[in-house]
């Protein structure tokens, strides 16, 4: 199994996971063309691709499903709740809409998918787990806070995803509005660098190998602070870390 993080952060998200008979993307919030540059690089087309994942409605998730829909009929996989609000903005997705469950697994093609809730500022969201040949990617951003559910949707897997979105002192001394900040600062908001540090630690110390983090912030961090609080707190464990780009490809084996 490979994932090639095509872009993660807030100014857009997508990731291609592949494995034999396997080709999914997570969220498409950049451009159709970014993709099917993406694709190409991989070289895959469209036709490949089994289907779209979306964790939810957000622009910068969900930016490129208009064209999706319309050149390419791709099925499209969301919760009910999330699927209801792609109905509204988009009326031409009902065709190609599926509405997946929530902490139960399914079956899309090879893959075994599981979506679980992420507690962020929108009725519904969701992270992925998909296993495929033996191995297992879990992928979770846009969260406030670390639950159960979401440790549980993540521990065991051979590589993850997560969020580091903010440094706290950067976001509370930052230029953003107060209430910007207690909104990004709150359980449903985004996942700071320490908290995706005790979390990477707690997932590294369950057997997961590899750890991505992503969805930084441009204004409220960087991608050395970010690496470097995440890789204090996997001291010993062994882990590999990377740090998924704003823009360019990332990939690993899974």
């Amino acid at each position: 199994m490979k994932v090639t993080v095509f872009a993660s952060g807030s100014g857009g998200n997508c990731t291609l996971v592949t494995a034999r008979g396997c080709a999914l993307l997570i969220d498409a919030g950049i451009s159709m063309r970014r993709i099917t540059t993406g694709l190409t690089n991989c070289a895959l087309s469209f036709d490949s691709i089994g289907g779209v994942l979306i964790t939810h409605e957000h622009s910068d998730h969900i930016m490129g499903l208009k064209m999706l829909i319309k050149y390419h009929k791709l099925p499209i996989y969301a919760p009910h709740t999330v699927a209801n609000r792609l109905r509204g903005m988009l009326p031409d997705i009902d065709g190609c809409l599926h509405i997946i469950p929530v902490g139960e697994s399914f079956k899309l093609g090879r893959a075994t998918v599981l979506a679980f809730h992420t507690p962020h500022d929108t009725d519904e969201s969701v992270g992925y787990r998909i296993e495929c040949e033996g191995r297992i990617y879990a992928h979770a951003t846009d969260m406030g806070c670390v639950t159960e559910e979401i440790t549980a949707g993540l521990r065991g897997a051979n590589t993850v995803l997560i969020e580091s979105n903010h440094d706290e002192r950067m976001l509370r001394d930052g230029p953003y509005p107060f209430v910007l900040k207690k909104r990004i600062l709150s359980d449903r908001g985004h996942l700071s660098n320490g908290c995706c540090a005790s979390l990477a630690r707690e997932l590294a110390d369950s057997g997961t190998g590899r750890i991505i983090i992503g969805h930084l912030s441009r204004e409220n961090n960087t991608p050395e602070l970010a690496y470097n609080t995440c890789l204090a707190a996997l001291a010993g464990t062994g882990a590999e870390l990377k740090c998924a780009p704003v823009s360019g490809c990332l990939t690993v084996e899974v």
